[in-house]
């Protein structure tokens, strides 16, 4: 069923941009989640203006029984939360129907992080020295260097980046910015990419300025997308038997595992993968005590004895 979104959504993700920085992706996102609410609204003759607490108890249900994923119909109910706020506050109607709304439980997932001999085993697959292996073993290594979302590594434009002092500026979620080191093989990486291959892809006449400043080039010169940055990312997990376990979030849960496995603070770690919450970085601790019994199980020779 096909329904014309109203203009009610259209105005709040024009105050979501505008206001509160949303990126594209994140816009694309909510528009998805709240046209597909329009479309129930007008399945159950019920509008923006009308829908009630026990209406919205009822969406939640639908969507539950249709087989929708709890954290998918979270996350739906989260953008129509937001959505019911902003109307609310710009007295489009007198309440928020959705404030007693019961949220939707979505059970902790825990991440699966590559070993760092897996991380080798992928870092070691691009070969060759022409332009675009430069750029796919810089691009990889900085992925974990850092553990950059793909967005984020692909958005870097060549003033946030700091050669001398290896640092890069990140621009995460809400645009809020952060600064994250990173190491020597991932400098000497960079330094190949943007000494021998980055000039070979540059094209005669840039198609726009934000082309010119990008970090990463496609091989037609213009800045590399997310979606091809994912496919760097997705053809090295085939090359290497990983492309069932692998992609740019797993490269960014690696490094922070890795990172605790070594010994580094929890805070550093969040402040590092750009987390609003400290809750959000403590499921990688939880990764770190997984694998720890994993190991003792298999090497001690009492740990399964009764």
């Amino acid at each position: 069923m096909t329904v014309a979104a109203p203009i009610e959504i259209d105005e709040f993700l024009s105050w979501m941009a505008s206001e509160r920085g949303r990126s594209a992706n994140t816009l694309a996102a909510y528009r998805r989640d709240l046209d597909g609410y329009a479309v129930w609204l007008a399945t159950e003759r019920s509008s923006l203006r009308g829908v009630g607490r026990a209406d919205l108890d009822r969406f939640v249900q639908a969507r539950r029984a249709g087989g929708a994923a709890p954290s998918s119909v979270a996350r739906q109910l989260a953008a129509i939360r937001m959505l019911h706020r902003f109307l609310m506050e710009e007295g489009v109607r007198p309440d928020d129907p959705t404030a007693d709304v019961e949220g939707v439980r979505v059970p902790a997932g825990i991440p699966h992080p590559l070993s760092e001999a897996e991380v080798e085993q992928l870092l070691d697959a691009v070969t060759g020295t022409d332009p675009v292996a430069l750029r796919d073993r810089a691009l990889l290594e900085l992925l974990y260097a850092t553990g950059a979302r793909i967005s984020e590594a692909c958005g870097l434009s060549l003033d946030d980046l700091d050669r001398d002092n290896r640092l890069v500026r990140v621009f995460g979620k809400g645009a809020k910015e952060r600064i994250v080191p990173f190491g020597r093989t991932a400098l000497a990486a960079m330094d190949d990419w943007r000494a021998h291959g980055r000039p070979a892809l540059e094209p005669a006449r840039w198609a726009r300025r934000g082309d010119q400043e990008a970090v990463f080039l496609n091989t037609r010169g213009a800045r590399l997308s997310r979606q091809a940055g994912w496919a760097v990312v997705r053809k090295y997990g085939e090359l290497t038997g990983l492309a069932d376990r692998l992609s740019p979030h797993v490269l960014r849960h690696s490094c922070a595992t890795h990172l605790l496995d070594h010994g580094a603070d929890l805070r550093i770690v969040q402040e590092m993968l750009g987390h609003a919450s400290i809750s959000t970085t403590q499921v990688y601790t939880k990764v770190s005590q997984e694998r720890l019994w994993q190991v003792y199980r298999q090497a001690h020779p009492r740990a399964e004895r009764r």
